[in-house]
């Protein structure tokens, strides 16, 4: 497994990491991880708001069916 070291890492944002951490239960390795991971490995999904006024090329491959049971079942 690689490792990664990072130098002038602001302490405000070392301390918001470290609370983080510690709120989900994870080391502070655990915690980068998983943030690092949903940065490169998932996409935000598109609020139908979100999309007023945009073009087609914005649905292209999108479900439009699903996203809307997606956009409803977040209303719980």
């Amino acid at each position: 497994m690689a490792t990664l070291n990072l130098k002038a890492f602001p302490d405000g944002l070392y301390r918001k990491l470290r609370a983080r951490a510690k709120k989900e239960r994870r080391s502070m390795a655990q915690e980068i991880t998983h943030i690092l991971a949903q940065a490169v490995e998932t996409q935000k999904p598109l609020s139908i708001l979100e999309l007023r006024g945009l073009g087609k090329e914005h649905w292209k491959g999108v479900d439009a069916a699903a996203h809307v049971r997606g956009e409803r079942d977040s209303w719980d």
